[in-house]
């Protein structure tokens, strides 16, 4: 398995986790809901109620969230090899190694250490475009690119 699969896998991994947690957070709200229209009325149940409603909403975004990655994700051809970085590639860099994917923080393949970044983050739109042998300043910091895969 190559280096670009396995930082792949290890980003599905993740997605995959994050996922079913925020399905288990759903499925709570959704019962402390239920039992909560089985409780007494007055202004304690409403809060509650309200609370559980604002709760399921956010559960409702993080949840559109992890399809956009996912979206994301599933737009990688982990076959491709591209010169110029784009959405997928395995940039290497005399400061740090990185996956343009989705930021999913730093992962080990290998015994190398490599950042899976989305391409929207800072670094992620920095590096885009460029191909080995190119500068980039972030953070006050030069680094150049040496391999791209």
């Amino acid at each position: 398995m190559s280096i670009k699969e396995s930082l792949y896998n290890e980003c599905k991994n993740a997605l995959n986790l994050r996922l079913k947690v925020l399905q288990q957070t759903i499925s709570d709200i959704e019962t402390n809901l239920q039992s909560e229209t089985k409780s007494s009325a007055g202004d304690k149940h409403e809060t509650g109620r309200a609370m559980l409603q604002l709760e399921r909403e956010k559960a409702g975004q993080q949840l559109a969230e992890i399809q956009k990655q996912f979206e994301l994700l599933n737009k990688i051809n982990t076959d491709s090899r591209q010169k110029q970085i784009a959405l997928g590639s395995v940039v290497f860099t005399t400061q740090a190694n990185y996956f343009l994917a989705i930021s999913t923080g730093e992962i080990e393949v290998d015994g190398q250490s490599f950042f899976a970044i989305s391409p929207a983050t800072p670094i992620g739109r920095l590096l885009l475009s460029k191909t080995k042998g190119d500068t980039i300043q972030f953070n006050s910091r030069k680094f150049q690119i040496l391999k791209v895969l």
